[in-house]
């Protein structure tokens, strides 16, 4: 026994991580399929519960059933909880119950939450890690004070406060699961309030909130003392604020005529619909409208909000960002004919550059991979098996139809795909790679031709 604690202390941060996750979806799983979780009160198949438990902590929000009609309060209560720890990280409340109980949080455990929250060093990581709980409490409470407004007087007090809860949740995590399906049909999702201002914009800014990081919230939080940001803050807002209205302006004039999507609804809605679908692909999961009758260039700009993602230290996937930001950067800084790579008025070290090409060119590896593997084990087209791709691996959720109607296999391929866009491909190859040393020489310099 000593020598398991051993073992286990002496494991990296990346591996201690992807041990938590996988363990922490396998206890889902196992609830999941017992006949206690499901309304009919039969076990369900465990690669049915192992899919949504990886769902529900990779906070995913793919869907082989529908957690409304599979799934009783027991069952849903199962997946709230796995979408908060999901979305918070197994680590950071492991470290909060030891801080609460007065237990000093050693350097190993700060280690930890340095890699969770992605932080460059570990200084301040458990102050972190206490405003992160406290503030995923507040920002919850008042989503859940809005959406009881609203599902109050249409479901009454119990279940309406229930739903608000839930779907609070989810929102913020970003997980985008929905129970509407015990009311209004299967896999609904929130296409029933497509006009609703309320729902729409409170679990619009719940999902934006969750998505942008809890660096940047906790910077905005103190803007008023410091009045600064930092940079990693800077291009975080200002990507952000440039895809949300541009993608809102690109959904909104490729669907305007679409009778399947935005064509019979009358103007404010049709900005309500397609600005929620500008937010929704960043990681959040919810729809309001059928994202299968959107029109194929539609499908394949949700893609691409989809692969962008959302941002560093924050419950979303994606390659994030930031990682866009400086490609861009990088590529702006080469046809301008300079050598380092700026933003705000500082430089941006070469290494966050590699970094950032390396997690681009390892999600698109693996993407394609996922992509063409569902086009054979599922017989689905081309952009079919790429949305649902890009949908699993960054944790958004959203749906052409195929998720419900994978073969087991398929199945297999998406829950890896989760596992993997959840805590990051480069966190893996560092959980799997052996630790090397830095290598004490250089071979000589020769440059290739390029273009």
């Amino acid at each position: 026994m000593v020598n398991q604690s051993r073992s286990f202390r002496q494991l990296s941060p990346p591996r201690v991580l992807v041990i938590g996750f996988a363990v922490t979806i396998l206890a889902g799983a196992v609830l999941l399929s017992l006949p206690i979780s499901t309304e009919s009160g039969t076990a369900l198949p465990f690669i049915d519960a192992l899919f949504m438990a990886t769902s529900a902590v990779c906070v995913t929000g793919l869907a082989v059933v529908d957690p409304g009609t599979t799934f009783n309060r027991f069952g849903e209560m199962v997946i709230l909880f796995l979408i908060q720890i999901g979305g918070l990280g197994f680590m950071t409340f492991a470290t909060f119950f030891s801080y609460l109980i007065g237990k000093k949080i050693g350097f190993r455990e700060r280690l930890i939450l340095q890699e969770s929250f992605k932080k460059v060093d570990v200084q301040g990581v458990v102050r972190l890690m206490v405003m992160v709980i406290s503030m995923t409490l507040l920002i919850e409470a008042v989503g859940f004070v809005l959406l009881s407004s609203r599902f109050i007087p249409e479901w009454g007090w119990k279940d309406g406060l229930y739903y608000a809860l839930f779907h609070t949740v989810s929102a913020f995590t970003n997980a985008g699961f929905d129970l509407f399906g015990e009311r209004q049909g299967p896999f609904v999702s929130l296409s029933h309030y497509a006009a609703d201002p309320v729902v729409n914009l409170t679990v619009g800014v719940l999902i934006i909130l969750g998505g942008i990081g809890f660096i940047v919230l906790l910077e905005l939080f103190d803007w008023n003392k410091t009045r600064m940001l930092s940079l990693h803050s800077k291009i975080v807002l200002t990507v952000t604020a440039i895809l949300i209205p541009l993608g809102m302006l690109v959904i909104l004039l490729m669907e305007w005529e679409n009778p399947a999507t935005l064509g019979s609804l009358p103007f404010g809605e049709k900005l309500y619909a397609s600005g929620f679908h500008a937010i929704a692909p960043r990681s959040g999961g919810f729809s309001t409208l059928d994202v299968g009758g959107m029109n194929e260039a539609t499908q394949f700009f949700t893609v691409m909000l989809m692969f962008v993602g959302a941002s560093p230290g924050s419950m979303g996937g994606g390659i994030k960002t930031t990682t866009l930001a400086i490609i861009l950067l990088a590529v702006w800084t080469m046809l301008r004919g300079r050598k380092h790579v700026q933003a705000f008025r500082r430089q941006i070290p070469a290494d966050l550059v590699y970094k950032a090409l390396t997690v681009t060119v390892m999600a698109g590896a693996l993407v394609i991979l996922m992509t063409m593997l569902l086009t054979v084990t599922e017989h689905a087209d081309l952009l079919t098996a790429l949305f649902e791709t890009v949908s699993a691996f960054c944790t958004v959720g959203l749906s052409m139809g195929l998720t419900p109607l994978l073969s087991p296999l398929g199945k297999i391929i998406l829950i890896v795909g989760m596992f993997v866009g959840r805590l990051g491909p480069v966190t893996i190859a560092y959980a799997i790679a052996q630790k090397q040393g830095h290598q004490p020489f250089r071979y000589p310099e020769e440059k290739p031709l390029i273009g």
